[in-house]
């Protein structure tokens, strides 16, 4: 699969059976989590058809792009071995390929599952260590797919453990330069790279509402730009610790937000109420409803 984004100048000429993720319009990614200990409870499904049927009706409601992870990455989550993390989402991959075209990404740090779940349909690797591991990098360059840089600092485990930046907007940029630069080093694509500030990921709340009051910023990284804010626990605590089940409203908003200060991706639990809120930026954008 290959990003389009205007961006990125004209399109190369496709190959056959080649696709394509349009991301020259606002896109939404859909959260499938195959967990049991996801922060958001509502995303968790525990069996593989429950989890297939559910990314199915994201699509259908207008999910660009399904997300499918096996492993928690909240803060103070511990890790998942990887052969259970493969076991969890590549039976849901596989299904879903035979029933839809819909881009589906992979949300891991291993190596291992990103190799698994790409044999078996996905399109996307979404990695929240930006690409860390060189076998990762190796990984993405051979298989020339698109993939999700996320910023973070420390790891889920410990990374809201006393963060701390001075600017925390041009500082995340910086990292993220560098994970591009190690990107492209290992022979990713120069097309196939989107960039995620990685809102919650070892960031304080006013680190996460400079970023989302900056996010138009980080386009000056010649990238899309995603942003994952769904029912985040910074939401709630400025709803004065509002539990994440009561955060559906400052979740729409806060994505409302981001698409029109620059973000290209929103990734959430609730596809349709994202769905119409990018229909709604697009329609204001034009002038008309088609």
């Amino acid at each position: 699969m290959r990003l389009l984004w205007h961006g990125a100048g004209p399109p190369e000429a496709a190959t056959d059976g080649e696709r394509f993720l349009d991301l020259r319009r606002k896109a939404v990614m859909g959260v499938i989590n195959r967990t049991p200990d996801s922060f958001f409870p509502p995303s968790r499904y525990a069996s593989v058809g429950e989890a297939c049927r559910q990314a199915l009706a994201m699509a259908a409601r207008g999910a660009a792009i399904v997300d499918i992870g096996g492993e928690s990455t909240r803060p103070g989550s511990d890790p998942v071995d990887a052969g259970e993390e493969r076991g969890r989402v590549v039976p849901v991959i596989e299904r879903l390929r035979a029933a839809s075209g819909v881009a589906i990404s992979i949300d891991t740090r291993k190596p291992a599952v990103a190799e698994s779940a790409l044999n078996a349909g996905a399109d996307l690797i979404n990695d929240v260590s930006a690409l860390a591991d060189p076998a990762m990098r190796a990984l993405a360059a051979e298989r020339g797919v698109p993939v999700v840089l996320m910023h973070m600092r420390g790891a889920p485990k410990t990374m809201q453990r006393a963060p701390h930046y001075h600017a925390v907007v041009e500082e995340v940029m910086d990292e993220l330069q560098r994970a591009i630069d190690r990107a492209l080093a290992a022979g990713v694509g120069e097309r196939q790279i989107i960039v995620d500030p990685g809102i919650g990921f070892g960031k304080r709340v006013e680190d996460n509402l400079a970023i989302l009051r900056e996010v138009g910023a980080f386009r000056r990284l010649g990238r899309p730009v995603l942003l994952g804010l769904s029912h985040k626990s910074f939401l709630g605590k400025v709803l004065g610790d509002r539990p994440a089940d009561g955060r559906q409203a400052a979740t729409i908003a806060a994505g409302c937000l981001a698409l029109a200060a620059g973000a290209d991706i929103i990734r959430v639990h609730d596809v349709a109420a994202a769905a119409d809120t990018v229909r709604l930026l697009e329609a204001v954008k034009r002038g008309t409803i088609r």
